[in-house]
């Protein structure tokens, strides 16, 4: 499969990606959406997510979506035969992006010096746990270690002092994933810096840790910190700046979020609630009361939400024009009609699945849309065209290299 010429902003694009997991194949998998084309080389067993989360007929429905527009190559990295493949096909590469632990793609005899032998100019994205430098170096990571060391573990529980149950995952690998995205972030400037200018062969390396895009997001903590002394603390479902803004329950054993924290907002959720004097007292009249006084403010609320079904309360919120949404399962997202109408949520013909939903693609870019070119292919399926393509092997030599193991 031969990608189309005309299919997102990136459309001429190319990148190599030697990643595994999910911070590296992320990257990726953005940079493919908007049409770059993703060549991905891995093991003869396949990247390891091929083999997480929901299975139909021993294959995973997350592989999906995150090896879509991709093509893969398998090339075994710790043959001898490996680095001078992979060289070739630097070579014919804009981008390479990895998440080894640093310095191991320099001992397979691919380090900076060397690809940028092969291509002076080449833009490379490292992302690791910790960094390429610094004491913690050489420790291992997964994203779950970035959450925990960037501060986000800690603020994703409940107030202190309401459970004794540890602090709760964000339940989805967001570290792995905002290292991702900060990373391929870095390659667009990089490539807008490289080609910008005229004549300009220097290549430009990312360094993209996993723990340092996780504290980058955790808002007023540090200076907050650093000021005044104020250790942030966890708040559960509540927003600890301004009220009201919580999750509430409903008759139906549903959940649904109301953030009123305004004034002229909670005037509305007052009057809405059969409760006009609230915006007048003087524990609810500006959001600093508000705030102090959240625990009696969240009760009244939650008496009036818990009369009504969640699509009640959602329906009466919304047209009252107050920010509000109920908390969607899996099947919620699914179905709603906003995510379906801007293809947030679409059907994609899968050929290891038959139709499979995937999200879709961010940003919307409306005069060169990217596209779901294809889905997560099977292991090495693009190995022979990569290789014919791009460095001209033929049949024979394609051949011999499988018989020696190298892909």
């Amino acid at each position: 499969m031969v990608p189309p010429t005309e299919s997102g902003p990136l459309s001429g694009l190319r990148v190599l990606e030697i990643g595994h997991f999910v911070a590296a194949p992320f990257c990726t998998r953005l940079l493919g959406d908007l049409g770059a084309d993703v060549i991905k080389i891995e093991p003869p067993t396949g990247d390891p997510v091929r083999q997480w989360g929901g299975q139909l007929n021993g294959k995973s429905l997350w592989w999906s979506v995150h090896g879509r527009n991709k093509r893969s190559v398998t090339l075994n990295l710790k043959h001898p035969k490996a680095a001078a493949i992979v060289l070739r096909l630097v070579a014919g590469c804009d981008v390479l992006v990895e998440n080894f632990r640093p310095g191991q793609l320099a001992k397979l005899g691919l380090g900076d010096v060397v690809l940028r032998g092969a291509r002076p100019d080449l833009v490379v994205a490292h992302i690791s746990g910790f960094g390429q430098d610094g004491p913690y170096r050489n420790r291992a990571a997964f994203g779950v270690i970035g959450e925990a060391i960037g501060g986000l573990r800690y603020l994703s529980d409940h107030p202190p002092g309401t459970s004794k149950l540890a602090p709760v995952r964000v339940g989805i690998s967001i570290g792995d994933s905002l290292a991702g995205l900060y990373a391929a972030f870095g390659i667009m400037a990089a490539l807008w810096q490289r080609d910008r200018i005229s004549g300009d062969q220097r290549g430009r390396t990312m360094d993209v840790a996993l723990t340092d895009s996780v504290l980058s997001l955790m808002e007023g903590m540090l200076p907050e910190y650093g000021a005044i002394g104020k250790v942030r603390q966890p708040t559960g479902s509540r927003i600890p700046t301004a009220a009201p803004s919580n999750a509430y329950p409903t008759a139906d054993g549903k959940w649904i979020l109301i953030a009123a924290n305004s004034d002229p907002l909670f005037a509305r959720l007052a009057k809405l609630i059969e409760q006009p004097e609230l915006a007048r007292d003087a524990r609810f009249a500006d959001n600093p009361a508000r705030v102090h006084n959240v625990g009696e403010l969240d009760r009244i609320i939650g008496g009036w939400t818990k009369g009504l079904a969640a699509a009640e309360v959602d329906r009466r919120l919304t047209e009252a024009d107050i920010p509000c949404t109920q908390v969607y399962t899996a099947a919620e997202c699914a179905a709603d009609p906003q995510f379906r109408h801007r293809g947030m949520v679409r059907e994609v013909e899968d050929a290891q699945f038959g139709s499979v939903l995937h999200s879709g693609i961010v940003p919307h870019v409306l005069e060169t849309p990217g596209a779901i070119r294809w889905a997560g292919p099977a292991i090495g399926a693009h190995t022979d065209e990569v290789m014919r393509e791009l460095l001209g092997f033929q049949p024979a030599e394609l051949a011999s290299l499988r018989k020696e193991g190298v892909i």
